[in-house]
């Protein structure tokens, strides 16, 4: 109530008091009791209801912005016009339901006097026939009013209002049936020489009990009728309206023959007591149809006396067909009566639900706005398949599947929501939704709500709604089939955005925000696509960058949850789950917030699989962390010799920061096994901290004999100084370690022979001198001159020449010359470094 109050004061005095005449004049008594029809003129949380009803006529139509248009020739909405020029009926117009009860009261009569009027009348009475011609005019003036009643659809259950619609429908359905009724059959037979087949169209008439069965239908729902009263009162009106036709048909029969054979039917032949029926024409008519309605009952219920029986061929036949047709209707009674008794029909369920929310609606004393969608979605709910869902709960939930995927599958494909996302994922989408209905004018969502529902469009037209500050609304956008709303609070976590309100009547689809969480859990690639498509699909429509802000953040949140997901499969050695997330498009050079990789915490961990398995995805392996270890690092910090050799051998490197000053520490400790796994994996033995001073410097000034036998075996050099002049051999020398200083000086030995060894075997190598070579002459301009191309001297001056002249692409070059210009004959000429130009003879 306090939240109606708050809509009522938002709008203007004029409004209200034209939404409450409006009420007043189409309120009738019992309302809160009776159950109406569906309509589409359930007023919105904001506007008046006069606005609705302007639309429902055509009066005035809305264009995209929201803007009032009157009198436009069409609307077009999700494919669908809707007539807003001439006269279109709304089935609930007050007016026209007035008629549909007068008509009723005609419909009754011609539905009882049609069977009477075949079997008894050969050329009506002058006051029976200005009766039948009253009648008939009236049921031309309804076939007229049929092509102007709008309806509704039974596949979408949403109003009709073109013109062309609704006439063809009432063309394709009872039209020429309904024509035909009103034709003037007594006349017709008259003018054609009392043709007795003529009088048997008379029954098209009958066509008008659909009426009287809707009248009865309504009737079953009024919660002010007891039930079971209204079911019984249909159930003997059954009765005797098949009595009654049978009556007739048994007068006919015996009419049918000549005066003279009268003593040869059913009625000539009967007397009752010392009354004989012989020349029944001329009896009174009450009294022979009295008596045929008698013979009717009785042949009906088979507890006749004998008194009355065929007594002619076609009467034989007749009680026959009857007799076969009343074992069929007394099943039908008796089934009914049956089911009165032990409850559980449809319409009784529809009754009870709706007599408890009713006393629910009067005990909290709910406004009428509140009313009026209660009771129009508990009558949806009954009328239409919307309740069909409920039947499949007991079938496997494969079978419930499949329905799933074959009617909702087309819908969620074209949700641009989804735009790009694998079928899988789409498949566990349509298998988890729900299919709703929602009345014109009721809001799904309100602004600044939690959501916990993701909507999906697939019938009908619903808008964004944004309210501002001083209450007055704004039209942001329309939704119509294959949009979806919600996904922004949902995917964001932010309140809504926008309200969400019903334009006509909808279809959606819905799921719950648990069950989406959980499948963008094992989907979650998707689920990035998701939130792409989502930033795209507003961009245009936010009102400021606020929402924009709140859904690229969600983004990077999503990216950074995502990397510590793949970095935990990693970490678990859980290779299964790991495949899974990059096989689904995960990145497995992600970072975490520490900048470690999956690599990282699998070398770290020593899981060979792992580390296999990503190094032939091609991660990247010398990545660094933010405390600049690489993998292999790791790997070797924590033992892992066999994790350290697959990163080693797939081109991984240790490339640590000050990678003297990290070994020469490590030595420093003493930690042996960790400075052989550093060394076996490719760390300079020969690295130098600050002060120049290599792990071999550390090692004999510590006194670690161990330690400096490995860093020797690793290739440590015992000729390298520090910054003072010091070799690692001066060093031990110093601290008069005998067995330090003769573990060195072996080794120095070895050293010295092993360089003499390589210096003879490439004495060209440490004897080559490199020149200069520059394709101008040294006194030209700066103008001329180009770039050179630094050269090996080689052992011939014209072999120099040669690949000078190849290399710097100059044709025609013949000789040398040196800075001085002075031409150079001989390669001994040549120092180290020297600048060389290159130039023809004739330059010369």
């Amino acid at each position: 109530m306090g939240r109606r109050d708050k809509e009522n004061g938002r709008r203007s005095g004029a409004e209200r008091r034209e939404g409450e005449e409006e009420e007043e004049e189409t309120t009738t008594s019992g309302d809160e009791y009776e159950v109406q029809d569906l309509n589409d003129r359930i007023k919105s949380s904001r506007g008046s209801r006069f606005n609705l009803i302007e639309n429902q006529f055509g009066l005035v139509d809305r264009d995209a912005q929201g803007t009032r248009r009157r009198f436009s020739r069409e609307s077009v909405i999700n494919g669908i016009r809707y007539i807003s020029k001439g006269l279109v009926i709304h089935p609930d117009n007050r007016w026209y339901r007035a008629w549909e009860k007068f008509i009723l009261v005609w419909a009754v009569y011609s539905s009882f006097f049609t069977p009477l009027e075949f079997g008894f009348f050969r050329g009506l009475p002058e006051n029976l026939f200005i009766l039948d011609v009253v009648g008939q005019i009236a049921f031309l003036i309804d076939i007229i009013l049929q092509f102007f009643v709008a309806y509704r659809d039974s596949q979408t259950y949403r109003m009709v209002y073109k013109r062309n619609f609704i006439a063809l429908r009432y063309l394709k359905s009872h039209f020429f049936i309904d024509l035909l009724g009103c034709l003037p059959w007594d006349n017709i037979y008259k003018a054609s020489g009392n043709i007795e087949e003529v009088r048997y169209l008379l029954w098209i008439r009958l066509s008008r009990v659909r009426k009287v069965t809707g009248f009865f239908q309504h009737l079953e729902k009024d919660i002010r009728i007891n039930y079971l009263f209204t079911r019984i009162v249909k159930l003997i009106v059954v009765e005797l309206y098949c009595t009654h036709t049978a009556a007739c048909i048994f007068y006919y029969l015996a009419t049918t023959l000549p005066a003279s054979h009268e003593g040869y039917t059913w009625i000539g032949s009967l007397k009752m007591g010392d009354y004989s029926y012989s020349h029944f024409r001329e009896i009174d008519l009450g009294k022979r149809y009295i008596t045929a309605l008698y013979f009717a009952i009785i042949t009906m219920a088979t507890v006749g006396y004998g008194d009355i029986h065929a007594v002619n061929m076609r009467e034989m036949i007749f009680v026959m067909i009857f007799v076969s047709f009343d074992m069929i209707l007394g099943a039908y009674l008796i089934g009914n009566m049956t089911a009165l008794i032990v409850k559980g029909s449809k319409t009784e369920r529809y009754r009870d639900k709706m007599t408890d929310l009713t006393k629910y609606m009067n005990r909290n004393r709910l406004g009428r706005e509140i009313r009026n969608q209660i009771k129009g979605h508990v009558r949806l709910q009954y009328e239409s398949s919307y309740t069909e869902a409920s039947v499949l709960q007991d079938l496997p939930i494969s079978i419930r599947a499949k329905i799933s995927q074959t009617l909702y599958l087309a819908y969620i494909e074209k949700i641009p929501l989804f735009k790009g996302c694998s079928s899988e994922f789409i498949n566990q989408i349509v298998i988890k939704v729900h299919e709703e209905f929602f009345l014109p004018g009721e809001v799904i969502l309100e602004q600044g709500n939690v959501v916990d529902q993701l909507y999906f469009v697939c019938h009908g037209v619903l808008e964004e709604v944004g309210i501002m500050e001083d209450g007055s609304e704004e039209t942001v956008s329309l939704l119509q089939p294959n949009s979806s709303f919600g996904q922004i609070s949902i995917l964001c976590n932010i309140p809504q955005p926008y309200t969400v309100r019903v334009c006509e009547l909808c279809r959606l689809l819905r799921i719950d925000k648990q069950s989406f969480s959980n499948i963008l859990e094992i989907y979650f690639y998707d689920g990035r696509k998701i939130l792409n498509n989502l930033l795209e699909g507003k961009e245009s429509n936010l009102r400021d960058k606020q929402l924009e802000s709140d859904i690229t953040f969600h983004i990077g949140k999503q990216e950074a949850e995502l990397a510590l997901r793949v970095n935990s499969a990693a970490y678990h050695g859980d290779l299964y789950q790991l495949k899974g997330f990059i096989r689904a498009g995960a990145d497995p050079n992600r970072t975490d917030y520490d900048g470690r990789s999956p690599l990282h915490l699998a070398a770290a961990r020593g899981y060979e699989h792992i580390t296999e398995f990503l190094i032939q995805e091609g991660v990247d392996i010398n990545v660094k962390d933010n405390f600049g270890n690489t993998p292999l690092l790791d790997a070797i910090k924590n033992g892992h010799d066999r994790v350290a050799s697959l990163l080693f051998q797939g081109g991984a490197s240790l490339n640590i920061d000050n990678a003297g000053s990290y070994l020469c520490a490590a030595v420093a400790k003493g930690d042996s096994d960790f400075v052989r796994r550093l060394l076996s994996n490719g760390m300079d033995p020969n690295s130098k901290d600050y002060d120049h001073r290599t792990p071999l410097h550390v090692a004999v000034s510590e006194g670690l004999y161990l330690m400096a036998k490995l860093l020797l075996e690793a290739g440590a050099n015992v000729f390298s100084k520090d910054r003072w002049g010091n070799s690692p051999l001066d060093d031990v020398r110093m601290t008069g370690n005998k067995n330090l200083i003769k573990l060195l000086e072996e080794a120095k030995g070895a050293q010295i022979r092993e360089f003499s060894h390589r210096f003879q075997e490439i004495p060209d190598k440490t004897q080559r001198r490199k020149c200069t070579v520059f394709p101008f002459h040294p006194r030209a301009s700066d103008g001329e001159k180009q770039p050179g191309i630094v050269l090996w001297v080689a052992r011939t001056i014209e072999e120099l020449i040669q690949k000078a002249a190849e290399q710097l692409q100059v044709p025609g070059g013949s000789c040398l010359l040196s800075e001085d210009a002075g031409k150079i004959l001989d390669v001994d000429m040549i120092d180290d470094g020297q600048k060389l130009y290159l130039i023809s003879q004739t330059h010369t």
